[in-house]
Order: C-alpha cells, then sequence, then structure tokens
C-alpha cells in the first residue's frame, strides 16, 4: 500500500481516549441519517472515544419531535442523564429547531448541573469535571432550509424521489396530452420545487420566497398555451406546498389545477408526492456527504475547548466547513423575517448563491424571451459531445442551446463528436428542439471517441463553411492542441467535464459521475440483499473507470465496502491476503455479508477472477464467494438530478462566459481568439467553478493512464477503512476550520455546485 507522507497531519495527534461521544437525530427524518450515525460511531470508536445512541431522539435509532426537552424540567431530566454516563459530547443532527435547543442546552448546561447537585442527584464534584457541555451539529433535513451549507442531509434523496415521480408522469401525460400539478414538500423553502423544476424542464413553478407577480394566472397561462402551440403534448407545474401569493395568499396545487381548467381547458392532473420525498434509500450523494460530515463532526468535538461555540459542519462546494451554530440558526430566520415582510428578493439572496443562482438559471431556460427582445451578435456557436457517453449530458446542450438563444446567437448542433464534424453533421438547433432533454440519458447529439487529430483540416473546413465564431465541448478537451496550425480554430473554446470516470483534470466532479455511482450503489444494494438470510457471502464486484479509481472508491464509501481495489493505490499478495484475513475475523463475529470493490484496470495480474478464487480459498469453512461486472449499465439510464442540475448550471455559465470572450475577441468584422485564457476547461475545484486554460492542465495530466496526477478523493480513501473497521492514518491536514456565515462567500465565482 501507498505510505503515509510524514509531513501531513495525522490523526494520532489527536485521540478521544477517556471522551463520551452520544449521537441523537431530532425532528424529522432524512435520508441519509443512517450514515451520519454510522460514521460518528465508528469514528468516534477508531479515536478511542465510547460512544452512545441517545434512543428516539427513520433512522436506526429512531427520531422525535420531544415536547419534553422543551421545557426546563426536560433540560434537566436529559443533562442527569448524560452526566451519568459521562457524556459532555454531543453529536445532534437535527434541523434548526433541533440544533437550536441543543445550543440552548448547551448554555444552559452549568445551571442545570448546579440545579442537579442541590437536589442530590448528582455529587458535587461533577460540576467540576463535567463543566463545559461540547455540541456540533449535522443538519438532516430534505427541504435543505438551513442558512450555511450547499446541501443538507436528505435533500438529494428527496430530490430523486420527486424527479423518479417526474419521469414516470410524464410517459402517461404525453400519452394523454395532460398538464400535471405536482405539489412537492417546502412549506417555507422552495428550494425541492425549484431544483427539481430545473431538473425535468418544467413550464412553470411556484415557491414561497419568490411569490409571482399579480396577473402571474394569465401568464402561466399563456406560457402553457405557447408551448402546446410548439408541438409539446404535456406540460409540468411544480408547486412547494408553501407557495404564497404576493399577498401572502395560499397558492394551493388544486387552485392552480382549476385554473388551468377554466382558461385553458386543459386535461389536468394534481399528484400531491407527500411522505415519499422522506422514505426510501439514501442516495450515493447523502451517504457520501453523511459519512463525511459524521467524520468531520467527531474531529470538531475532539478540537473543541470549554470556549469554542457550538458548530454547524456544513458543504460548500467540495469542502466540509465548520460554521458557528447560532449564526447559521440567525441567518436562516433571517430569511423567513424577510419572506414575512414581503422583501422577497432579499430572502432569495439570504438563501444563499447555490439558492438565486438556480432562480435565475430556471428563470433563464423556461421563459422565452420574445423574438423583438432578443439581442442581435450574428456569432455563430457550435456545440458537441466527445467520448463516451454520460447521463447529463444532454441537460448541458439543452441548457446551453437556450442559454445562447437568449444572449442573441445562433446556435448550431453537432452529431457525432468530432466525427460528425469533420463530416458536416452541423445544423442549426432552436429553443424548442432541445424541449424535454433534460432528462434524457445518454448523448441525444450522438458521441463518439474519435478523436480530432486526424481530420482538422477537415474540421476547420467545417467551421469556416458554417462560420462557427465559438465551440462548446462537453466531454472532453483535446481539440486546443490545433489551434496553432488552423485559423479557424483560434475561437473561444469552453470544454464541460462529462464522464463517468470523473478522470478529467481541472474538476473535482464530472457531468455523469453521480449517476454512475447511483447505479453502483444501487446494484450493491441489491447484491448484498440477494444475500440476507443465508450463510455468509462475499460479494466481488468490479466498477469501470479505466485507470481511474474514482467511482470504485467513491461507490465503496457509499455502498459500506469492506475493501477496494485501485490502480492509484498499488497493492500486492500481502495486501490481499491481509484483506481476507480482516474480512473473516468480520465475519466469524459480526456482518453476514461482505462487499469488495475493483476497479477495471487496478492491476493487471489481480483481475477480479484471481481476487475471486483468492477469497474464495482462503475464506473456505467462513464464508462463500460471488464476484459481479457491472459493465455498461454504469453509463446508462436517466441522469440523477445532480446530474442534471450540475450539467445544466456549468453549461450557463459556459455560454455567458463564450458570450463574453466573443465580444472581447472581435475585432475588425471577425473574432479571432489564440490566448491561453480564450481555451478553457470550466471545472469544479474545491469551493469554486474555475475557468482554467486547457494548456496549463498538461502539467497536471498523467496522459498515459488518462487521469490527473493530483486526485482529491484518494483522502476519502482513509475515512473508507475506518468505517470498514481497519486501523489506518487519517490526514487531518484538510479538516474543515470554523469560519463566520459572513466571511464564507468568495468573491471570485459562483462556487455552489452541490445544485
Amino acid at each position: 500500500m501507498a505510505q503515509p507522507d510524514s509531513k501531513k497531519i495525522f490523526f494520532e495527534n489527536l485521540s478521544g481516549a477517556g471522551k463520551a461521544i452520544a449521537v441523537l437525530t431530532s425532528g424529522g427524518d432524512a435520508q441519509g441519517m443512517n450514515a451520519a450515525v454510522r460514521a460518528v460511531v465508528r469514528m468516534g470508536l477508531y479515536v478511542g472515544a465510547k460512544v452512545y445512541f441517545i434512543h428516539e431522539g427513520g433512522t436506526v435509532i429512531g427520531s422525535a419531535r420531544c415536547k419534553e426537552f422543551r421545557t426546563h424540567e426536560g433540560r434537566l431530566k436529559a443533562a442527569h442523564n448524560l452526566v451519568q454516563r459521562g457524556i459532555t459530547n454531543l453529536c445532534v443532527i437535527g434541523g434548526d429547531g433541533s440544533l437550536t435547543g441543543a445550543n440552548l442546552f448547551r448554555e444552559e448546561w452549568s445551571e442545570l448541573l448546579g440545579e442537579l447537585v442541590k437536589k442530590d442527584l448528582i455529587a458535587s464534584d461533577a460540576v467540576q469535571k463535567y463543566s463545559a457541555l461540547h455540541i456540533v451539529g449535522m443538519v438532516g433535513s430534505i427541504d435543505n432550509d438551513f442558512c450555511g451549507t450547499d446541501m443538507t442531509i436528505g435533500t438529494d434523496s428527496a430530490l430523486h424521489r420527486i424527479i423518479e415521480v417526474v419521469d414516470a408522469i410524464m410517459t402517461t401525460a404525453q400519452s394523454h396530452q395532460r398538464t400535471f400539478v405536482l405539489e412537492v414538500m417546502g412549506r417555507h423553502c422552495g428550494y425541492l420545487a425549484l431544483v427539481s423544476a430545473l431538473a425535468c424542464g418544467a413550464d412553470w413553478v411556484l415557491i414561497p420566497e419568490m411569490p409571482p407577480e399579480d396577473g402571474w394566472e394569465d401568464k402561466m397561462c399563456q406560457k402553457l398555451s405557447a408551448t402546446r402551440s410548439r408541438g409539446t403534448r404535456l406540460n409540468i407545474i411544480i408547486v412547494a406546498e408553501g407557495a404564497l401569493d404576493r399577498h401572502g395568499k395560499p397558492i394551493t396545487s388544486s387552485y392552480v389545477k382549476d385554473l388551468v381548467v377554466k382558461c385553458l381547458g386543459f386535461d389536468t392532473r394534481v399528484t400531491i408526492l407527500g411522505h415519499v420525498q422522506r422514505g426510501g434509500t439514501p442516495s450515493a450523494f447523502d451517504r457520501i456527504l453523511a459519512s463525511r460530515m459524521g467524520v468531520e463532526a467527531v474531529l470538531a468535538l475532539l478540537e473543541t475547548t470549554a470556549n469554542t461555540p457550538a458548530c454547524v459542519v456544513s458543504l460548500y462546494g467540495n469542502q466540509s466547513v465548520r460554521l458557528p451554530l447560532m449564526e447559521c440558526v440567525q441567518m436562516t430566520q433571517e430569511v423567513q423575517k424577510a419572506m414575512d415582510e414581503k422583501r422577497f428578493e432579499e430572502a432569495v439572496k439570504l438563501r444563499g448563491r447555490s439558492f438565486e443562482n438556480n432562480l435565475k438559471t430556471y428563470k433563464l431556460l423556461a421563459h422565452r424571451k420574445p423574438e423583438s427582445e432578443l439581442p442581435s451578435s450574428n456569432f455563430n456557436v457550435a456545440v458537441l459531445n466527445v467520448g463516451a457517453p454520460a447521463a447529463g449530458m444532454n441537460a448541458a446542450v439543452r441548457s446551453a442551446v437556450r442559454v445562447g438563444i437568449s444572449e442573441g446567437h445562433k446556435m448550431f448542433a453537432v452529431s457525432d463528436g468530432f466525427e460528425g464534424f469533420y463530416k458536416g453533421q452541423i445544423k442549426e438547433i432552436k429553443w424548442a428542439d432541445v424541449g424535454g432533454w433534460t432528462g434524457q440519458g445518454g448523448s441525444l447529439l450522438g458521441t463518439k471517441r474519435t478523436l480530432p487529430a486526424k481530420h482538422l483540416e477537415k474540421i476547420a473546413e467545417q467551421m469556416r463553411k458554417h462560420n462557427i465564431n465559438a465551440l462548446l465541448v462537453i466531454g472532453g478537451f483535446e481539440l486546443y492542441e490545433a489551434r496553432g496550425t488552423y485559423e479557424e480554430l483560434c475561437i473561444p473554446m469552453c470544454m464541460l467535464p462529462a464522464t463517468i470516470s470523473n478522470n478529467v483534470p481541472g474538476t473535482d466532479l464530472s457531468i455523469g459521475a453521480d449517476t454512475a455511482l447511483n447505479a453502483i450503489v444501487e446494484t450493491c444494494d441489491r447484491i448484498k440483499q440477494s444475500a440476507s438470510g443465508t450463510k455468509r457471502r462475499v460479494f466481488i464486484i468490479e466498477t469501470m473507470g479505466g485507470y481511474c479509481g474514482y467511482l470504485a472508491s467513491v461507490g465503496g464509501l457509499a455502498a459500506g465496502a469492506d475493501a477496494v481495489y485501485i490502480y492509484e493505490e498499488p497493492f500486492d499478495i500481502k495486501d490481499l491476503q491481509a484483506n481476507v484475513e480482516h474480512l473473516t475475523e468480520k465475519m466469524k463475529t459480526t456482518i453476514q455479508r461482505g462487499l469488495v470493490l475493483r476497479n477495471e484496470n487496478s492491476n493487471d495480474n489481480y483481475t477480479t477472477d484471481f481476487i475471486y478464487q483468492l477469497y474464495s480459498e482462503e475464506g473456505r469453512g467462513v464464508f462463500d464467494c460471488r464476484k459481479n461486472v457491472l459493465g455498461h449499465m454504469q453509463q446508462g439510464g436517466a441522469p440523477s438530478p445532480f446530474d442534471r442540475n450540475f450539467g445544466t448550471k456549468i453549461s450557463a455559465k459556459a455560454m455567458q462566459w463564450i458570450s463574453k470572450k466573443l465580444v472581447e475577441t472581435f475585432r475588425n468584422g471577425r473574432v479571432f481568439a489564440n490566448t491561453e485564457d480564450s481555451c478553457c476547461l470550466l471545472g469544479m475545484r474545491r469551493r469554486a467553478l474555475v475557468f482554467q486554460p486547457v494548456v496549463q492542465l498538461k502539467d497536471e495530466t498523467d496522459f498515459v493512464h488518462r487521469i490527473p496526477k493530483e486526485q482529491w478523493w484518494l483522502k476519502l480513501r482513509p475515512l473508507m477503512k475506518i468505517l470498514a473497521k481497519y486501523k489506518t492514518s487519517y490526514d487531518v491536514s484538510d479538516s474543515g476550520q470554523l469560519e463566520h456565515v459572513v466571511r464564507l462567500r468568495p468573491t471570485e465565482l459562483e462556487a455552489s455546485v452541490a445544485m
């Protein structure tokens, strides 16, 4: 195995020995809470702490809204229960109400201990021994209504439930030419409604943060009618349960249905999703988020002092941060206050840049301006997909086409990647042509792995023929090498990473990777369940990814794998033997099913068959083995909500960048761009979406194995091993530091990739 870097700070420097940590889930349940509880427990045990469950506090330990805890007497009982067990570290998973209550409990702690001493319920020396109560929160809420984090645990899973229903409804709506009004949860926050509308391309959305202007009824009906007149056979309207008009009057789904029937005579149905949004298995995103947050919560508890304020562990971009709990709660309350006082623009801004950007993007893509209001740029922009298909590509193309048209450009679609480009498979694409593309898997434009190098002359000829002034490439970034040779290629170019392998340099995340992860996790869940009630069994599963171990490693973390073999972390027969022995011991004592993942190119000699035979032989008498090669099912299927929105948002940002570059490089009646910063890849780097000159990415790339030289997710591998009960080193040099909400947002670029 790769040896740890001695310069890094490892967790052996922090010890939980002698400490007691209690974990509870409070308020409404949210998918992913169980993964957070698991991470807290196993990380706590790893550092030597004693870990307690607080029951009833669907999670495995129960979740409840406790009225008694709201009283002083109830909190006194709670303090007594904790002191009796020596617990002074509390990890609370819940919403703003639960976290506010926990903070009040912390503030009253000294007073409560004093009362317990007076009542002779605890010894007087206990006041000094247990003088401080440390609290770290994780936000579990499907509504994503907590300020200070891009995503709360459970939100992505709730979006999965909504989109599954919308996709199913769309087929029947199209058959019968119906309009469907869907009501989703969100009494005070419209995040679920807004993002699901963005993910499915809904015709209209109603949310509490931004009530529609007076007269919205006529505008909505005009929009629906115009959509039908262009040949669309269905309409989707999404209503948050807390939607209001400008005068505070509720807008219900039944009211919207009656309005459509009365004004347009359309066959209209209402579907209220209700608690189905809270149920089901958590998505891959929520499992990974909860696992990362759970470990970060334990780190935060071990680093607290008597003067450290209660904090909440948050996600910002692709990085975990710690924020003062009450700063986040106060900002969350300010949102509601702004809504109550009808300061709606301010309410949207207070929700954060992610929410604000989602709303702007939805308006840009859903509402087409009249031709007379569109700017006239006289620029032609082409969009194409290259490489292997990845779910979310179609959402990116739709976004590019509609934003480009809104910017006044003429948009061209190139079929079948670079092969179609040199063959002249190029045609103009209109606004309505991309209707319904958001939820489609694969690549509707067509994509091939053909590289441009052998066909540059013909590609340049086609660009000259169609007067292409800018290019958006979704999938790869090979074309930049030709710019010096052909003047036609000296135009603004933007590359968007789209690959299930997530192996593109310059970005932490790629379009399509989340969908593939969900396919892997869902399949692993089913495979493990197939052994339920049988004898002990270990499954050896091969994933795709080329030489990149992202899918195997992150999929293994989400699915609860016992071992994961990848190319980036070399392994030998001794490592394999140690893994078998570790799994054998676990099988003898606790678990009944084991899971081992192997990246397809992890090792030329230690193949999936070899590992299967090794585990079968060495585990004889303790467990038996089965093997599965997942294959191309990882590449298919409808895109996940994350990939739909990620593709939509970065494509919109890319087109706005292209528009800016076209203006900057237009001189003497033509576009000419040959500087490094006019050919960029738009990628997610930790906290920000960043445009990076493609030529500068060469030094970061291992071209032989088609992977970046540095990969952020490798830091998650020790976490996976800890959760699988291995003794290993954990690098804490990148762990979150306590920040303040007001200083959280960077000025450079919109950072919230997490939808």
